[in-house]
């Protein structure tokens, strides 16, 4: 009687064990942005959307499809036109389009994989037909080029391709420091041309205040020339008015005159001149006039050589 009780409760145990499992493998449940891919006996039956979901236990199986975003990161290593090697890294964004569930699961087997191989010819059809300054300033052109060919191949295969992007472009690290000497010998050249075109428009504005000083220096020098005249016409005046009879020339001699030993006055007084041997005898004053009315009109002083006179020997 044990022995047929034990048996009995082994059996309800195994039958428990059985339904447990049974009831575990019939019901599962789909996350929120999911999907699930049910097959029956291995052929695709249905899709199920998030929830609680039952299945028919042993005859049918649920896969998980991922609705979310993704990101996929290469980087693609080509020539330019002007032979030069670079890396261009590229992310992109794909996600499972929701109505086309049953292709982006069944089509393909690693569609990042695929992608990446997308990637790959897209960047080497539009880069080896573009210099390295061309590839920088068209770095926008060619992620939108990239989506634009995943975009119509992922399509067919339920997958949207959300963005493409060139994140950078890495040329070899010789080439980027000769473009950073060129790039600072061009900076450096635009920076000596301003120095100069500086310097020009400074030495141009100084050469323009010389010539406006050197004009006002002459404006003055005249001014000052035309009141000396106009003093020594006025004084000429004033003195022939006091003396009758004395002639423009007389008065423009005795100035002359007065000036000249006012300028030796001068020389004198000043420390540091030189010794000036000077004619005392009662006629250098004379000779001084001659000279200086020789210079006024133009003609060459006469010299006047006075003979130096021998008293007469004694009558015997």
């Amino acid at each position: 009687m044990d022995v047929l009780n034990t048996f009995l409760l082994i059996v309800l145990i195994v039958v428990g064990v059985i339904v447990l499992v049974a009831v575990l493998k019939t019901l599962f449940t789909v996350r929120t942005y999911t999907a699930g891919v049910v097959e029956r006996f291995g052929k695709f039956n249905r899709i199920v959307r998030p929830g609680l979901h039952v299945l028919i236990p042993f005859a049918e199986r649920a896969f998980i499809v991922d609705l979310q975003v993704k990101q996929a990161q290469f980087s693609v290593e080509t020539k330019t036109h002007d032979n030069v090697f670079v890396q261009i890294p590229v992310s992109v964004q794909f996600q499972v389009l929701e109505d086309r569930i049953f292709d982006a699961f069944y089509k393909l087997s690693s569609p990042q994989k695929q992608i990446e191989s997308f990637v790959f010819n897209s960047i080497l059809g539009h880069v080896p037909k573009l210099t390295l300054d061309e590839t920088f300033e068209q770095q926008s052109g060619i992620s939108v080029a990239v989506k634009t060919e995943l975009d119509s191949i992922m399509s067919g295969f339920g997958f949207n391709i959300l963005t493409a992007l060139v994140t950078d472009i890495i040329p070899d690290v010789k080439v980027k420091t000769a473009m950073n000497d060129i790039n600072a010998a061009q900076r450096a050249q635009v920076a000596a041309q301003a120095r100069g075109e500086a310097d020009k428009i400074l030495k141009v504005k100084q050469a323009e205040a010389e010539a406006a000083s050197k004009a006002l220096q002459g404006q003055g020098i005249a001014a000052e020339r035309q009141a000396i005249i106009d003093g020594l016409r006025a004084s000429i005046e004033h003195f022939r008015d006091a003396v009758p009879g004395t002639t423009a020339e007389d008065v423009m001699a005795l100035v002359m005159v007065t000036q000249y030993f006012d300028t030796l006055k001068e020389v004198g007084a000043r420390s540091g001149s030189n010794t000036l041997f000077l004619p005392s005898n009662p006629g250098a004053a004379n000779d001084y006039l001659t000279q200086i009315l020789a210079g006024l009109r133009g003609a060459a002083a006469p010299s006047v050589v006075r003979a130096q006179q021998t008293p007469p020997p004694p009558s015997s």
